[in-house]
């Protein structure tokens, strides 16, 4: 169901949303990104006459924390919105309902830190009920913990067995996520970067049967060539890994998908922004030396392969973009995924490191889709079924 389902005129609507961002050392909001995506839900429904109460965590707290209070959030908001934010300083109880019971339509209050609970995280159902009090209707649209079976995005759909929806960037992120995996426009390209095997494994063994090109970069690179046969030197290698990438490549070859492994590397002789740095080839890495990049020459390739394929999906840097040394990889292929989406091709991004090497590579406003959820996309990718969205739908 999307916000066009419900009859929200003169109701108050309880809406999860994602407001785990960045906080500077004077508490102020560092990165409002996560926010601003929230809005048009937000807005939508105010401007269809209802309240707006609006649920969170920020961070991992262990207990109630100032540093970790939603209310250092309310600035921000406020900013954005344009129009005043009533805090309350509990989620559940007497604080909550105090506030939330006596809103007026077109009112916008703000629960303290879900997290401050350890119920909600246990998605314990008499939790989930005190906050379904806060509302009359309640919208999921907070993609990134979609994969989550808390208490606010997964066991609170209990108590609106009628009046459940997403909010407007759960189905654009829904929408996204199908446009790659069920209905792609040929050649589909699936770049996985990052630093390890085991934590993109599960997209990797799920995708590789159904795309037709996969490109390994990154860290985890350095296990595959491995896998190979190739000598990587101090590279990061995991060596309990090496049988399941040479078991992904030899399904890459019974379903005719084409790898892209790095036939250079910008290789460093220590990990560090000042480590002395060569390029070399990534299969003949000399001892004490490890690959940081990918080389010239198979940014080449990458480019080429990105350029040319309709359909492309980006999680994970090539490299430790963060050194400038060995950031060319990462925003080859960035610059790449724009000209690709300028010549009609559908590009989505995500996963933290990525939609960080995007933005500092300035490309962001140039692809397709940035995705908002990390590890709610992940567990997309890998085929698993997210509560988040489960709930909603049944």
């Amino acid at each position: 169901m999307n916000l066009s389902d419900l009859n929200i005129k003169g109701r108050r609507v309880l809406v999860r949303v994602d407001f785990n961002v960045p906080l500077d050392h004077s508490l102020a909001v560092q990165d409002d990104t996560r926010i601003r995506r929230a809005l048009p839900t937000i807005n939508a429904l105010l401007e269809g006459g209802a309240s707006v109460v609006l649920m969170s965590h920020l961070g991992r707290p262990q207990g109630k924390s100032k540093a970790l209070s939603l209310q250092n959030i309310v600035p921000c908001l406020e900013q954005l919105l344009g129009k005043p934010v009533k805090f309350a300083e509990d989620c559940v109880g007497d604080s909550a309902l105090d506030i939330t019971q006596n809103l007026m339509a077109g009112e916008i209050a703000l629960l303290e830190n879900l997290r401050f609970h350890p119920e909600e995280k246990e998605g314990d159902e008499f939790f989930a009920g005190q906050l379904a009090e806060n509302g009359d209707v309640y919208v999921n649209d907070a993609f990134g913990t979609a994969h989550r079976a808390h208490a606010s995005t997964s066991i609170v759909t209990r108590f609106f067995p009628e009046d459940k929806a997403f909010g407007t960037l759960m189905v654009a992120e829904i929408e996204a996520l199908r446009k790659v995996m069920a209905e792609p426009t040929k050649p589909l390209l699936a770049i996985i970067g990052g630093a390890k095997v085991s934590s993109k494994l599960a997209i990797l063994e799920n995708m590789v049967e159904g795309v037709d090109r996969l490109m390994i970069g990154g860290g985890m690179a350095y296990t595959f060539i491995l896998a190979k046969g190739g000598s990587v030197g101090a590279s990061l290698v995991e060596e309990e890994m090496v049988e399941r990438a040479r078991a992904i490549l030899e399904k890459a070859i019974a379903h005719n998908t084409e790898v892209f492994l790095p036939v250079d590397s910008v290789c460093g002789d220590r990990f560090s922004e000042d480590a002395n740095f060569d390029i070399c080839s990534s299969s003949e890495i000399n001892d004490g030396w490890m690959g940081l990049d990918i080389g010239p020459q198979a940014r080449a390739e990458f480019e080429e392969a990105v350029r040319t394929s309709k359909t492309i999906l980006w999680n994970g840097p090539m490299g430790v973009f963060e050194f400038s040394a060995c950031a060319k990889g990462t925003f080859t292929v960035a610059e790449a995924m724009k000209d690709a989406t300028e010549n009609g091709a559908y590009t989505l991004v995500g996963g933290g490191d990525s939609v960080a090497a995007i933005n500092a590579a300035g490309f962001a406003g140039d692809v397709s889709y940035v995705s908002t959820g990390g590890g709610a996309m992940l567990e997309y990718l890998e085929g698993k079924t997210l509560p988040g969205i489960k709930e909603i739908e049944a």
